[in-house]
């Protein structure tokens, strides 16, 4: 059996710079791991006692826009399926794929010609039956003067007079006729009902199209102004109908992400006259120019809808952290020492929020270097906000 005193030298030596490594990383976790995760009154980061680097901003007395936010899903203002009204063959294709088109403008045409034969039809009737109502009108003249004569019957001249009514009729059938296939003719050319833009066309010149097509021929779209569809919970509904009442056109933006820049900027138009039982929320809809076509039908975005405004103590929104306590900020006092404070917030624009207790205007929190913090910890400022910034 082996002993402490007959390992040999290494063996010895091995132990001794294991036991050597243990202890500098039980020094290194104890000293300079940030255990603050727990809380704000965590251990923090210790760095032999030097103060720890931050950013700080002062709060300020001011006023922020109170707003809801929401996801919205793009919606055109119109959708139109563009299909044939009359069966044929198509002749010609007037649009390219994604083309922005006018509404009246021609995008197709059908082999016109049949349509041109029964006009020419209808209009050879409806001069033939003219014809037929000119005489009769003629003899009922002749019958009406021999009757004052008395050269001829009553029964003769009430014939007459019934000829002229019967062709009369006839000459508003025929124009109806006439009418119906000019009409028909016109729909040969296939043209935009509405401005917009054009998808990608479904049929191509030469095919057989008919009215019964149920995917018709492009889908054009109204994007210019373009709608914005989303919810909002019922607890602020009541909020909605307020502001409403004292602006009508409330301010609504836009944004690709929650942190990224305005996409748009529009008002709101409408809100349901119901709220979803299965969600407990009411769905509005706002209008944007969309001038520039950035917004494109069914696009996802990040909705703020304008409330007005609230007045108070404002800060950084970095500046508020969250713990199982609640919410608190690190208030740098006179020694540059970061205090712990509870704050009770109030509505926030995204970059600053009010703060209803716990903050004065003038303090000055951190925004920057929050997580290396503890209650008491000494502070270096170092990138003062250039808004309330302190030197």
């Amino acid at each position: 059996m082996t002993n402490a005193t007959t390992r040999p030298w290494w063996a010895r030596r091995r132990i001794l710079v294991w036991m050597a490594a243990c202890g500098v990383a039980a020094f290194v976790l104890w000293h300079f791991w940030p255990g603050a995760a727990d809380g704000p009154g965590g251990r923090g980061f210790r760095m032999g006692g030097q103060a720890t680097p931050v950013s700080v901003a002062r709060a300020e007395s001011g006023r922020i826009d109170r707003s809801v936010r929401a996801l919205g899903t793009v919606t055109p203002l119109a959708t139109v399926t563009i299909r044939s009204r009359v069966d044929g063959p198509l002749q010609s294709v007037d649009f390219a794929d994604g083309q922005t088109v006018r509404a009246g403008d021609v995008l197709a045409v059908i082999d016109p010609r049949p349509f041109r034969i029964q006009l020419d039809q209808a209009l050879g009737q409806q001069m033939q039956h003219a014809a037929q109502l000119d005489q009769a009108r003629r003899d009922l003249a002749r019958y009406e003067q021999l009757f004052k004569q008395d050269s001829v019957a009553r029964q003769q001249l009430d014939s007459a007079r019934a000829l002229v009514r019967q062709l009369q009729g006839q000459a508003k059938s025929d124009q109806a006729a006439v009418d119906d296939a000019r009409l028909q003719l016109g729909y040969t050319e296939i043209r935009a009902p509405v401005d917009g833009r054009l998808g990608l066309r479904k049929v191509d010149v030469g095919n057989m199209i008919r009215a019964s097509d149920a995917d018709g021929l492009v889908v054009l779209t109204q994007s210019r102004p373009i709608d914005v569809v989303f919810s909002i919970p019922q607890t602020r509904l009541q909020d909605l109908l307020e502001a409403r009442r004292a602006e009508p056109g409330l301010r609504t933006q836009l944004f690709g992400d929650v942190a990224g820049t305005a996409l748009a900027t529009g008002t709101l138009v409408a809100v349901d006259n119901q709220i979803d039982v299965a969600t407990g929320t009411v769905r509005l809809k706002a209008r944007f120019d969309n001038a520039d076509e950035s917004l494109f039908p069914n696009q996802f975005v990040q909705v703020r809808l304008r409330l007005g405004v609230q007045d108070g103590v404002t800060l950084p929104l970095r500046a508020v952290q969250r713990s199982s306590q609640g919410e608190y900020v690190y208030r740098v006092d006179a020694e540059r020492k970061a205090r712990v404070v509870p704050v009770v917030t109030g509505v926030d624009d995204g970059e600053r929020v009010v703060v209803e207790s716990g903050i004065q205007a003038g303090d000055t929190v951190v925004v920057e270097g929050t997580d290396r913090l503890r209650d008491g910890s000494d502070v270096e400022i170092v990138v003062p906000e250039a808004s309330g910034a302190v030197s």
